[in-house]
Protein backbone atom coordinates (compact mmCIF):
# COMPACT_ATOMS: atom_id res chain seq x y z
CA UNK A 1 0.00 0.00 0.00
CA UNK A 2 1.38 3.42 -0.92
CA UNK A 3 2.29 5.86 1.87
CA UNK A 4 -0.78 7.97 2.68
CA UNK A 5 1.40 11.07 2.64
CA UNK A 6 2.28 10.39 -1.00
CA UNK A 7 -1.42 10.04 -1.85
CA UNK A 8 -2.15 13.39 -0.20
CA UNK A 9 0.88 15.03 -1.85
CA UNK A 10 -0.23 13.72 -5.27
CA UNK A 11 -3.74 15.10 -4.76
CA UNK A 12 -2.47 18.57 -3.77
CA UNK A 13 -0.10 18.66 -6.75
CA UNK A 14 -2.82 17.53 -9.15
CA UNK A 15 -5.46 19.97 -7.89
CA UNK A 16 -3.06 22.84 -7.23
CA UNK A 17 -4.90 23.53 -4.00
CA UNK A 18 -4.95 22.21 -0.42
CA UNK A 19 -8.67 22.92 -0.20
CA UNK A 20 -9.62 21.03 -3.39
CA UNK A 21 -7.32 18.15 -2.45
CA UNK A 22 -9.02 17.91 0.95
CA UNK A 23 -12.43 17.81 -0.74
CA UNK A 24 -11.31 15.11 -3.18
CA UNK A 25 -9.83 12.99 -0.38
CA UNK A 26 -12.73 13.62 2.05
CA UNK A 27 -10.26 15.06 4.56
CA UNK A 28 -10.07 18.33 6.47
CA UNK A 29 -7.67 20.96 5.16
CA UNK A 30 -5.61 20.94 8.40
CA UNK A 31 -5.17 17.16 8.01
CA UNK A 32 -3.92 17.64 4.45
CA UNK A 33 -1.55 20.40 5.57
CA UNK A 34 -0.22 18.14 8.35
CA UNK A 35 0.49 15.29 5.92
CA UNK A 36 2.39 17.60 3.56
CA UNK A 37 4.34 19.10 6.47
CA UNK A 38 5.37 15.60 7.57
CA UNK A 39 6.55 14.76 4.07
CA UNK A 40 8.53 17.98 3.78
CA UNK A 41 10.15 17.28 7.16
CA UNK A 42 11.06 13.77 6.04
CA UNK A 43 12.86 15.08 2.96
CA UNK A 44 14.06 18.23 4.73
CA UNK A 45 12.94 20.46 1.87
CA UNK A 46 9.96 22.49 0.71
CA UNK A 47 7.82 20.67 -1.86
CA UNK A 48 5.33 23.44 -2.68
CA UNK A 49 5.49 27.16 -3.30
CA UNK A 50 2.41 28.84 -1.87
CA UNK A 51 1.04 32.11 -3.18
CA UNK A 52 -1.63 33.92 -5.22
CA UNK A 53 -4.29 31.45 -4.13
CA UNK A 54 -2.54 28.45 -5.71
CA UNK A 55 0.27 26.09 -4.81
CA UNK A 56 2.93 25.02 -7.29
CA UNK A 57 5.64 22.40 -7.12
CA UNK A 58 9.22 23.30 -6.27
CA UNK A 59 12.07 21.53 -8.07
CA UNK A 60 12.12 18.96 -5.27
CA UNK A 61 8.36 18.69 -5.51
CA UNK A 62 8.58 17.91 -9.22
CA UNK A 63 10.96 15.06 -8.43
CA UNK A 64 8.73 13.67 -5.69
CA UNK A 65 5.69 13.98 -8.00
CA UNK A 66 7.38 11.88 -10.68
CA UNK A 67 8.09 9.10 -8.18
CA UNK A 68 4.70 9.43 -6.49
CA UNK A 69 2.92 8.78 -9.79
CA UNK A 70 5.03 5.69 -10.39
CA UNK A 71 4.54 4.39 -6.83
CA UNK A 72 0.78 5.00 -6.85
CA UNK A 73 0.52 3.42 -10.29
CA UNK A 74 2.35 0.33 -9.06
CA UNK A 75 0.05 0.21 -6.03
CA UNK A 76 -3.00 0.16 -8.29
CA UNK A 77 -1.37 -2.53 -10.42
CA UNK A 78 -0.51 -4.61 -7.34
CA UNK A 79 -4.11 -4.48 -6.13
CA UNK A 80 -5.35 -5.56 -9.56
CA UNK A 81 -2.87 -8.45 -9.76
CA UNK A 82 -3.68 -9.71 -6.26
CA UNK A 83 -7.40 -9.54 -7.03
CA UNK A 84 -6.77 -11.73 -10.07
CA UNK A 85 -5.97 -14.60 -7.72
CA UNK A 86 -9.69 -14.68 -6.96
CA UNK A 87 -12.53 -15.28 -9.40
CA UNK A 88 -13.82 -11.70 -9.23
CA UNK A 89 -12.04 -8.93 -11.10
CA UNK A 90 -11.48 -5.70 -9.21
CA UNK A 91 -9.23 -2.67 -9.25
CA UNK A 92 -8.90 0.59 -11.12
CA UNK A 93 -9.08 0.60 -14.92
CA UNK A 94 -7.63 3.65 -16.65
CA UNK A 95 -9.70 4.10 -19.81
CA UNK A 96 -9.51 6.75 -22.53
CA UNK A 97 -12.09 7.38 -25.24
CA UNK A 98 -12.61 9.76 -28.10
CA UNK A 99 -15.32 12.37 -27.61
CA UNK A 100 -17.68 10.67 -30.07
CA UNK A 101 -17.34 7.25 -28.44
CA UNK A 102 -17.86 8.87 -25.05
CA UNK A 103 -20.98 10.58 -26.37
CA UNK A 104 -22.80 7.41 -27.39
CA UNK A 105 -21.03 4.07 -26.96
CA UNK A 106 -19.34 4.50 -23.58
CA UNK A 107 -22.40 4.59 -21.26
CA UNK A 108 -23.67 1.27 -22.62
CA UNK A 109 -20.20 -0.31 -22.49
CA UNK A 110 -19.58 0.71 -18.89
CA UNK A 111 -23.06 -0.34 -17.80
CA UNK A 112 -22.59 -3.83 -19.23
CA UNK A 113 -19.09 -4.24 -17.81
CA UNK A 114 -20.02 -2.98 -14.33
CA UNK A 115 -22.93 -5.41 -14.18
CA UNK A 116 -20.47 -8.27 -14.72
CA UNK A 117 -17.61 -6.87 -12.64
CA UNK A 118 -19.02 -4.49 -10.01
CA UNK A 119 -15.73 -4.20 -8.10
CA UNK A 120 -13.87 -2.67 -11.07
CA UNK A 121 -13.55 1.12 -10.90
CA UNK A 122 -13.23 2.75 -14.35
CA UNK A 123 -11.35 6.05 -14.48
CA UNK A 124 -12.29 7.64 -17.78
CA UNK A 125 -10.42 10.31 -19.73
CA UNK A 126 -12.01 11.88 -22.81
CA UNK A 127 -10.05 13.53 -25.64
CA UNK A 128 -9.46 13.32 -29.34
CA UNK A 129 -8.23 10.04 -30.80
CA UNK A 130 -4.62 11.17 -31.24
CA UNK A 131 -4.39 12.22 -27.60
CA UNK A 132 -5.86 8.92 -26.37
CA UNK A 133 -3.48 6.97 -28.61
CA UNK A 134 -0.43 8.81 -27.23
CA UNK A 135 -1.57 8.36 -23.62
CA UNK A 136 -1.93 4.60 -24.09
CA UNK A 137 1.55 4.50 -25.61
CA UNK A 138 2.91 6.46 -22.62
CA UNK A 139 1.27 3.97 -20.19
CA UNK A 140 -0.98 6.66 -18.75
CA UNK A 141 -4.03 4.71 -19.92
CA UNK A 142 -4.70 0.96 -19.90
CA UNK A 143 -7.19 0.86 -22.78
CA UNK A 144 -8.11 3.34 -25.50
CA UNK A 145 -11.27 3.54 -27.62
CA UNK A 146 -10.48 5.58 -30.71
CA UNK A 147 -11.70 6.39 -34.22
CA UNK A 148 -8.44 6.14 -36.14
CA UNK A 149 -6.56 3.15 -37.50
CA UNK A 150 -3.38 3.23 -35.47
CA UNK A 151 -0.14 2.06 -37.04
CA UNK A 152 1.96 2.35 -33.90
CA UNK A 153 4.10 -0.82 -33.52
CA UNK A 154 3.88 -0.74 -29.71
CA UNK A 155 0.08 -1.05 -29.73
CA UNK A 156 -2.26 -3.98 -30.15
CA UNK A 157 -5.32 -2.82 -32.08
CA UNK A 158 -8.68 -4.52 -32.43
CA UNK A 159 -11.13 -3.43 -35.09
CA UNK A 160 -14.50 -3.37 -33.36
CA UNK A 161 -16.62 -1.97 -36.17
CA UNK A 162 -17.44 1.19 -38.08
CA UNK A 163 -19.75 4.12 -37.52
CA UNK A 164 -21.37 6.04 -40.38
CA UNK A 165 -20.88 9.79 -40.49
CA UNK A 166 -23.81 11.95 -41.54
CA UNK A 167 -24.52 15.61 -42.17
CA UNK A 168 -26.57 17.11 -39.34
CA UNK A 169 -28.77 20.16 -39.82
CA UNK A 170 -31.59 21.90 -37.98
CA UNK A 171 -35.09 20.66 -38.94
CA UNK A 172 -35.86 23.92 -40.80
CA UNK A 173 -32.57 23.97 -42.75
CA UNK A 174 -32.81 24.09 -46.59
CA UNK A 175 -31.03 20.70 -46.81
CA UNK A 176 -33.25 18.97 -44.25
CA UNK A 177 -35.37 17.25 -46.92
CA UNK A 178 -32.45 15.82 -48.93
CA UNK A 179 -31.99 12.04 -49.18
CA UNK A 180 -28.21 12.45 -49.42
CA UNK A 181 -25.75 15.31 -49.88
CA UNK A 182 -22.50 15.76 -51.79
CA UNK A 183 -19.53 17.82 -50.70
CA UNK A 184 -20.24 20.46 -53.38
CA UNK A 185 -23.65 21.19 -51.83
CA UNK A 186 -22.12 22.07 -48.46
CA UNK A 187 -19.56 24.70 -49.44
CA UNK A 188 -22.05 27.58 -49.25
CA UNK A 189 -23.16 26.78 -45.69
CA UNK A 190 -21.36 27.66 -42.43
CA UNK A 191 -19.57 24.53 -41.20
CA UNK A 192 -19.24 23.73 -37.51
CA UNK A 193 -16.02 21.72 -37.55
CA UNK A 194 -14.29 19.55 -34.94
CA UNK A 195 -11.01 20.61 -33.33
CA UNK A 196 -7.61 19.77 -34.94
CA UNK A 197 -6.51 16.25 -34.01
CA UNK A 198 -10.07 14.96 -33.94
CA UNK A 199 -10.48 11.80 -36.05
CA UNK A 200 -13.82 12.89 -37.53
CA UNK A 201 -12.33 16.24 -38.55
CA UNK A 202 -9.60 14.42 -40.51
CA UNK A 203 -12.19 12.27 -42.29
CA UNK A 204 -14.35 15.29 -43.10
CA UNK A 205 -11.34 17.15 -44.52
CA UNK A 206 -10.58 14.10 -46.69
CA UNK A 207 -14.23 13.97 -47.79
CA UNK A 208 -14.03 17.53 -49.12
CA UNK A 209 -10.52 17.08 -50.54
CA UNK A 210 -11.67 14.02 -52.51
CA UNK A 211 -14.31 16.26 -54.11
CA UNK A 212 -11.63 18.79 -55.08
CA UNK A 213 -12.55 21.24 -52.34
CA UNK A 214 -9.55 22.50 -50.32
CA UNK A 215 -9.90 23.37 -46.65
CA UNK A 216 -9.46 27.08 -47.44
CA UNK A 217 -12.72 27.04 -49.43
CA UNK A 218 -14.79 25.78 -46.52
CA UNK A 219 -16.92 28.27 -44.60
CA UNK A 220 -15.76 27.17 -41.14
CA UNK A 221 -17.68 29.11 -38.50
CA UNK A 222 -16.45 27.25 -35.39
CA UNK A 223 -14.02 24.51 -34.35
CA UNK A 224 -15.33 22.65 -31.30
CA UNK A 225 -13.99 19.84 -29.14
CA UNK A 226 -17.34 19.00 -27.58
CA UNK A 227 -19.79 16.85 -29.53
CA UNK A 228 -22.72 18.04 -27.41
CA UNK A 229 -21.83 21.64 -28.24
CA UNK A 230 -21.65 20.81 -31.95
CA UNK A 231 -25.14 19.31 -31.82
CA UNK A 232 -26.50 22.26 -29.84
CA UNK A 233 -25.07 24.84 -32.25
CA UNK A 234 -26.44 22.99 -35.27
CA UNK A 235 -29.87 22.62 -33.67
CA UNK A 236 -29.91 26.38 -33.05
CA UNK A 237 -29.21 27.09 -36.72
CA UNK A 238 -25.61 28.30 -36.53
CA UNK A 239 -24.41 25.97 -39.27
CA UNK A 240 -24.13 22.38 -40.47
CA UNK A 241 -21.80 19.66 -39.19
CA UNK A 242 -20.78 16.09 -39.90
CA UNK A 243 -21.10 13.74 -36.95
CA UNK A 244 -21.48 10.12 -35.91
CA UNK A 245 -24.86 8.67 -36.86
CA UNK A 246 -24.92 6.72 -33.59
CA UNK A 247 -24.17 9.80 -31.49
CA UNK A 248 -26.99 11.85 -33.05
CA UNK A 249 -29.62 9.12 -33.05
CA UNK A 250 -31.50 10.32 -29.96
CA UNK A 251 -31.50 13.96 -31.11
CA UNK A 252 -32.81 12.92 -34.55
CA UNK A 253 -35.50 10.76 -32.97
CA UNK A 254 -36.54 13.69 -30.74
CA UNK A 255 -36.80 15.98 -33.77
CA UNK A 256 -34.02 18.36 -32.68
CA UNK A 257 -31.73 17.43 -35.60
CA UNK A 258 -31.96 15.90 -39.05
CA UNK A 259 -29.32 13.39 -40.14
CA UNK A 260 -28.56 13.06 -43.87
CA UNK A 261 -26.27 10.41 -45.44
CA UNK A 262 -23.26 11.68 -47.34
CA UNK A 263 -22.56 10.85 -50.99
CA UNK A 264 -20.32 8.90 -51.15
CA UNK A 265 -20.98 7.29 -47.78
CA UNK A 266 -18.39 8.07 -45.11
CA UNK A 267 -17.46 5.79 -42.19
CA UNK A 268 -15.17 6.08 -39.18
CA UNK A 269 -13.41 3.04 -37.68
CA UNK A 270 -14.02 2.05 -34.07
CA UNK A 271 -10.79 0.69 -32.59
CA UNK A 272 -9.82 -0.75 -29.21
CA UNK A 273 -6.14 -0.27 -28.40
CA UNK A 274 -3.91 -1.63 -25.64
CA UNK A 275 -0.17 -1.60 -25.18
CA UNK A 276 1.74 -4.67 -26.35
CA UNK A 277 2.86 -6.13 -23.04
CA UNK A 278 3.31 -9.77 -22.08
CA UNK A 279 2.53 -8.78 -18.46
CA UNK A 280 -0.78 -7.13 -19.34
CA UNK A 281 -3.26 -7.70 -16.53
CA UNK A 282 -6.31 -9.91 -16.78
CA UNK A 283 -8.47 -6.87 -16.02
CA UNK A 284 -7.14 -5.02 -19.09
CA UNK A 285 -7.49 -8.07 -21.34
CA UNK A 286 -11.00 -8.82 -20.07
CA UNK A 287 -12.18 -5.25 -20.61
CA UNK A 288 -10.61 -5.02 -24.08
CA UNK A 289 -12.28 -8.30 -25.09
CA UNK A 290 -15.62 -7.20 -23.65
CA UNK A 291 -15.81 -3.79 -25.33
CA UNK A 292 -14.67 -5.20 -28.67
CA UNK A 293 -17.45 -7.79 -28.61
CA UNK A 294 -20.03 -5.26 -27.38
CA UNK A 295 -19.23 -2.66 -30.04
CA UNK A 296 -19.53 -5.36 -32.71
CA UNK A 297 -22.90 -6.38 -31.26
CA UNK A 298 -24.16 -2.82 -30.91
CA UNK A 299 -22.99 -1.92 -34.43
CA UNK A 300 -24.93 -4.86 -35.86
CA UNK A 301 -28.02 -3.93 -33.87
CA UNK A 302 -28.04 -0.32 -35.08
CA UNK A 303 -27.85 -1.43 -38.73
CA UNK A 304 -30.84 -3.74 -38.40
Amino acid sequence: MADRRLQVFHAVARHGSFTRAAEALFMTQPAVTFQIKQLEEQYNTRLFDRGHGRVTLTAAGELVMAYAERILGLTDELESRVSELTDELSGILHLGTSTTIAGYWLPFLLEGFKRRYPRVIPRVSVGNSQLIESRVMDRNLDVGLIEIVTEQPTLDRRRAGTDELQLIVAPDHPLAGEKSVRAEQLVMYPLIHREPGNAIRDLVDQFFASAGIPFEDLNVTAELGSLSTVKHMVAKGFGVAIASAAAIRSAVKAGRLVGIPLEPRLYTPLEVIVLKDKFRSRLVNTFADFVTEEIVRMSSATKN
